[in-house]
């Protein structure tokens, strides 16, 4: 990048301002730019360090600036085909995202982990054992979990690993990224309202190794068709993973044991019941992938191992919260669309009050409402897809179903509904947004209300 470059800032959430703060240090001349015209530019400009020399502009960018603009980076929330994007792009602006751009200051190695579900957990596991191998100064973990490469790229070094979480909104503007290790987890149909097609939902998500090569590894789970089918055309060398069924070479599960099968030889890893601390099948899942990509990265098993036995589960993500009263209760709330949910009704092994609902990304129900299995006693629902999740559950039979027009409400409903020796878990199948900012926050006060009960 030369110096005095004009670059412009779409978004001015986290990814947004670290990034604004990254190309001031690669000596570009920056716009931090919002479209929310409620958003005065004093007020974006209290997000920036004092420091900064970026303009801020909100509301409509004007048309004097768009003109001069080299490089456009998209905050991962900004779609790539809104009008504004699309009239840079003709003009020949380069339109990347903070990936992209932390990517070019990094200077260590790399594993990217990718899919709709499983994300956090795996990239969270992933780091915790390359902390353990390298020391915890020499590991940065980035990416979609809530800290932005750009804030972390300087700091690398030729003895450093970045381990990335990586969405599909993120690949979308990646263009020489290339990851050691990449993995994609899993893909099922998610963020639709975006992405529009199920096509480009699913390259957006193979983009993470379209800079790979056969030098390169990337971590695919064989149980899923898309992942399986990515394997054969995949420009890095392909290793499986597998929770249904042995594998001549790969990683699967195998009478409650998580086996190595590679040249012809097999290996008993660990016991899922006396090994692991997390529960359900898709945390052996999300084990079996990180066991591939750190070892993939270099790690001695021994060291993978002795992680994964200590690893508890992530915040969100079937987190047991407390026993009050003979319930237990559980927070997955980062369980943001039908397949992440069902999940979440696997690891339950009692009757289970069901809380759900949310915003509408399109998704459609009728999976998870299969899934409920006789598990689900009471479907206590709120949000925007409330309606249309009750007509597809009365369409498959299931009718104890609840409505609450709070989230206070529908707690206080659920507790009443609850009997001992049941469970209550917030795995809502649907976005935040709307009644929440994020899904953090949802959780947050999911577990902040069981806290309170006696």
């Amino acid at each position: 990048m030369e110096k005095g470059e004009k670059c412009l800032v779409i978004g001015s959430g986290i990814s947004g301002v670290a990034s604004v703060g990254l190309l001031e240090q690669m000596g570009a001349d920056v716009v931090l730019y919002d479209s929310n015209d409620k958003l005065s530019e004093e007020e974006l400009r209290r997000k920036l360090p004092e420091s900064s020399r970026a303009a801020c502009v909100t509301g409509e960018l004007p048309e004097e600036i768009g003109r001069v603009i080299c490089r456009a980076v998209l905050s991962p929330g900004v779609p790539v085909d809104i009008p504004l994007v699309n009239r840079l792009r003709e003009q020949g602006t380069e339109i990347l995202g903070e990936i992209e751009l932390g990517y070019i200051e990094e200077k260590g190695r790399v594993a990217a982990i990718t899919g709709t579900n499983g994300k956090t957990t795996t990239t969270t596991l992933v780091g915790e054992i390359m902390k353990a191998q390298l020391g915890a100064d020499k590991v940065f973990v980035v990416g979609n979990i809530g800290n932005p490469y750009t804030l972390e790229c300087t700091k690398t070094g030729p003895d450093t690993v970045t381990v990335g979480e990586i969405s599909s909104f993120q690949l979308e503007t990646v263009h020489d990224f290339r990851p050691g290790v990449s993995a994609i987890l899993n893909i099922t149909p998610d963020h639709l309202n975006r992405h529009h097609t199920m096509e480009a939902y699913v390259a957006a998500k193979e983009n993470i190794a379209m800079n790979q090569t056969k030098d390169d590894i990337c971590v695919l789970n064989h149980d899923n068709a898309y992942t399986r089918e990515f394997g054969a055309r995949c420009p890095a060398r392909p290793v499986y993973f597998s929770s249904a069924g042995a594998l001549e070479e790969g990683y699967y599960l195998e009478g409650g044991k998580i086996v190595k099968s590679f040249a012809g030889s097999r290996q008993e890893l660990m016991d899922i019941h006396r090994d692991m601390r997390l529960v359900g099948l898709c945390n052996v899942e999300n084990v079996m992938a990180a066991i591939a990509i750190a070892e993939g990265m270099g790690v001695p098993m021994e060291t993978i191992l002795r992680v994964v036995r200590d690893f508890r589960a992530v915040e969100h993500r079937i987190e047991f919260v407390a026993s009050k009263g003979g319930v237990d209760y559980y927070n997955d709330s980062k369980g943001t669309n039908p397949d992440a949910a069902i999940q979440g009704i696997k690891a339950m092994d009692r009757p289970t009050v069901l809380i759900g609902g949310g915003y509408d990304k399109e998704s459609v129900y009728d999976e998870w409402i299969e899934s409920f299995g006789g598990k689900v006693k009471w479907l206590v629902l709120i949000g925007q897809t409330r309606e249309k999740i009750a007509e597809c559950a009365r369409g498959h039979g299931f009718q104890r179903i609840r409505f609450a027009d709070t989230f206070e409400e529908c707690l206080r409903l659920c507790t009443t509904l609850a009997e001992r020796g049941d469970a209550v878990l917030l795995s809502p199948a649907c976005a935040s947004w709307g009644m929440f900012p994020n899904y953090e926050e949802r959780g947050r006060q999911f577990k902040e209300y069981v806290m309170g009960l006696e």
